[in-house]
């Protein structure tokens, strides 16, 4: 009978590592790397004062972004995140290369920037009040009434 309970133990000790095991693998970091941040060799085929945009999309293809109030500016974005199990997405890291341009389109200047230099903009919670009347639920049943089709 000792053999017996010796080995019930041995394998509800197997059993709970590989429970305990497969638990902590459930804990891993989920890494997401998202967008699009050139690299330096696809940078120098860059020459601010020479490259058009053009030039800027054959070597970095299209941008993350351009401006919303200045369209000579055009954004490549790259973010890394990590989350584990049900918990937010923490950012670890954030780059974005800017590329300035002129009025003819040719490459002014550009410009690299990390998470250091962004900033944490507040969402404003009101809403925009629309016009025109809300139906209730009996005006919205009623309403339907005869306006079926063939």
């Amino acid at each position: 009978m000792a053999k017996t309970s010796t080995r019930t133990r041995a394998n509800s000790l197997a059993a709970t590592a590989v429970i305990g095991l497969l638990v902590l693998g459930g804990c891993a970091p989920i890494e997401h790397q998202a967008g699009n941040l050139p690299q330096e060799p696809q940078l120098s085929k860059l020459t601010p004062g020479v490259s058009s945009k053009e030039d800027v999309v054959r070597a970095l293809g299209t941008p993350s972004t351009t401006g919303t109030f200045a369209a000579d500016k055009w954004y490549y974005v790259s973010q890394y995140s990590e989350a584990v199990a049900f918990f937010e997405p923490e950012l670890l890291d954030q780059r974005v290369v800017v590329i300035s341009f002129n009025g003819d389109g040719v490459v002014e200047d550009i410009d690299h920037l990390d998470r250091d230099n962004g900033q944490f903009v507040q969402m404003v919670e009101r809403k925009t009040p629309t016009a025109g009347h809300s139906l209730t639920a009996i005006e919205q049943i009623l309403g339907n009434i005869g306006r079926v089709g063939n």
